[in-house]
């Protein structure tokens, strides 16, 4: 199943954010939720296009369907793996 977006919004910086929920995310970014521990990262929307992100998306939704245990996008994969596709994503 493959996710739309009326529109998109480029970025160009992958950030790690705190632990602490509270922290505000910028406009044309959205938080997810990362590995055992759940680590958030904040990820520019643009990333949901891109096929290697849109199969992370897949994975969560096999998983988690709509239901995330931390109110957010939990992406169930290794933090290392993450990283890695993120990294991949950020020199588009």
């Amino acid at each position: 199943m493959g996710f739309r977006l009326n529109s998109i919004l480029r970025g160009s910086v992958t950030a790690r954010q705190t632990t602490s929920k509270s922290v505000e995310v910028k406009k044309g970014y959205v938080a997810v939720y990362v590995g055992e521990k759940l680590a958030r990262f904040v990820v520019p929307v643009s990333y949901l296009n891109q096929p290697s992100f849109q199969d992370l998306l897949s994975q969560a939704e096999e998983e988690f369907g709509y239901d995330h245990p931390m109110g957010g996008l939990t992406i169930p994969c290794s933090e290392d793996v993450f990283q890695h596709i993120t990294s991949c994503l950020n020199g588009l």
